[in-house]
């Protein structure tokens, strides 16, 4: 028989709580919020990030099933450098082969660390590949087209705070922190369909981490849906007024929104002309590195203890990266 930690259930009682106590707390007090034009608004949001999303997990987890099939274990600790610093360099530069978004990279990173990935490599590599790909490079430079120069300051700021974290994590961290259950997966040998051979594997692998990872996603959409709908818009120019207090809004706002990196940054020039660049550049990175959705799917692969202490080096970082960068922007 099964035991299921508490821990193990953290990540889905802590949005039920959430919405448990606004539904006690805020909506009595506010009927209007149970209008129509409110319920259309949720539905719609829920519908456009869901969907924004869906093709990037799935992508992960048929790249993720590619890597178990036909990749085999020793090619990935052969293809990574023995020493810390070329080997992060590695990971920061593995998104430009693996142009995955953050929503899709949970699953892909954690094959890859079952195939002999070190954790710190992969801390890199999910924190740098949703930014230093391709795709967000051009995205990023189409949005900002009169102020190109803040893609560059994006991908530069991105790859400054994924090698700190991944120098950080090297030193600090001796114990494997994955979940029991994921290490468990590491030692089982590699199989197989003895119907359909490795098509069918591709397959079934797919659906089953696809699944796995969509259900964090869903109450993130939820979440992230919700606080879309009932946020108020106002008092935008007076937070962008402030000195520092401009940053840590656009942060949260990274956090909240939960956008893909793909199209995070036509978000941000939205707020070109009323926050500092510093703060679009924290906008930027945050986002991408740590959100709702992913912040989730974090805590379904690692232990809560780690994903918290990675959660804080994340925001450590990013915040006094983009302000470093303000001075230069």
């Amino acid at each position: 028989m099964t035991i299921i930690s508490p821990f193990k259930l953290l990540p889905l009682l802590i949005p039920a709580v959430f919405l448990i106590i606004l539904g006690i707390v805020w909506l009595p007090a506010h009927p209007e919020l149970l209008d129509n034009s409110y319920l259309h608004s949720f539905k719609t949001a829920f519908i456009g990030i869901l969907l924004e999303a869906m093709p990037f997990v799935l992508l992960g987890a048929l790249l993720s099933s590619l890597l178990r099939v036909f990749v085999p274990d020793e090619w990935i600790s052969r293809w990574i450098p023995r020493r810390p610093v070329p080997a992060i360099l590695f990971g920061c530069l593995l998104g430009i082969l693996f142009p995955v978004c953050e929503c899709g990279m949970i699953p892909l990173v954690r094959r890859l660390m079952q195939k002999g990935m070190p954790l710190y490599v992969a801390v890199v590599f999910i924190l740098s590949g949703p930014i230093l790909n391709p795709v967000v490079y051009g995205a990023t430079l189409t949005a900002f087209r009169t102020h190109p120069w803040l893609a560059y300051a994006r991908m530069g700021l991105a790859f400054a705070v994924a090698a700190a974290i991944g120098f950080i994590i090297y030193a600090t961290v001796t114990k494997s922190p994955l979940r029991l259950s994921i290490r468990r997966e590491t030692g089982e040998p590699h199989r197989l369909s003895t119907r359909g051979g490795r098509l069918v594997s591709v397959l079934v692998h797919t659906s089953d981490e696809f699944f796995e990872m969509g259900k964090y996603l869903i109450i993130g959409c939820l979440l992230t849906s919700g606080i879309q709908t009932f946020m108020d818009h106002g008092s935008l120019e007076a937070i962008g007024g402030m000195p520092l207090g401009s940053y840590l809004f656009m942060m949260g706002l990274a956090f909240v929104l939960s956008l893909c990196s793909t199209s995070d940054a036509f978000v941000a020039a939205t707020f070109l002309h009323t926050f500092p660049a510093g703060s679009l550049l924290a906008f930027m990175v945050l986002g991408p590195m740590l959100d709702f959705k992913n912040s989730l799917m974090l805590l379904s692969l690692f232990k809560t203890r780690f994903a918290l202490y990675l959660f804080f080096l994340i925001f450590a970082a990013v915040f006094i990266g983009s302000v470093l960068a303000s001075l230069w922007l």
